[in-house]
């Protein structure tokens, strides 16, 4: 009895994450690489629902962006009227980040708290990169993080506020100068398929 009350049990497993509902805008990608935007009907650290104008097939791999969590990796597990739920596949850093995320969002409006913009940043396996200021000088520079937005690195010599330089094959605006190093904005945001830790700009 007690092995087939495990076993009964079990999927109730997956089902046992809080789903909150939250509306955040974002993007997702499917197997073909076609993007489409798309909004979070509620989510868990087990997975998501969300409105999309592409299904997409079930058991097919998606990814999907959001400024306020960055990217989640899934498989689509169900069709609904204009959308789908999918899983969230995550490390159990990831997945501890998440739960702090999601306190954050679903608290900052009854708290009263300031809303919190910025894109996630994270820090690239490879960081050695060259910067090439508009003068064609080059300088070894290290990325210090980046978002899809932009990049913080450290260098020996700084550019002027404003200038557009190169990172790599990236263009950018230094949009900030600070103590061996800046802070730039590319000219183009990335794409959040490639934004992981193997990101090469």
């Amino acid at each position: 009895m007690q092995l087939q009350r495990k076993l009964s049990a079990k999927p109730q497993e997956r089902r046992r994450h809080a789903r909150v509902k939250l509306a955040l805008l974002g993007r997702y990608m499917l197997e073909d690489r076609r993007e489409f935007p798309c909004q979070t009907i509620d989510i868990s650290v087990g997975g998501l629902s969300l409105t999309a104008p592409v299904a997409g097939a079930v058991g097919e791999r998606v990814v999907a962006y959001f400024d306020a969590l960055g990217r989640i990796e899934g498989v689509i597990v169900r069709h609904f009227e204009h959308g789908f739920a999918m899983t969230a596949l995550l490390p159990s850093a990831k997945r501890e980040k998440l739960v702090n995320q999601l306190t954050w969002l679903i608290n900052r409006k009854t708290l009263g708290l300031p809303e919190d913009r910025r894109h996630e940043r994270i820090v690239p396996k490879e960081v050695n990169t060259v910067i090439r200021l508009g003068d064609k000088t080059s300088i070894p520079a290290k990325i210090v993080d980046i978002s899809v937005s932009g990049a913080a690195v450290t260098c020996a010599k700084q550019g002027r506020m404003g200038a557009m330089i190169q990172i790599g094959r990236r263009r950018a605006r230094i949009v900030r100068v600070f103590d061996q190093g800046m802070a730039l904005e590319f000219a183009l945001p990335l794409s959040f398929d490639q934004f992981d830790e193997n990101v090469i700009l």
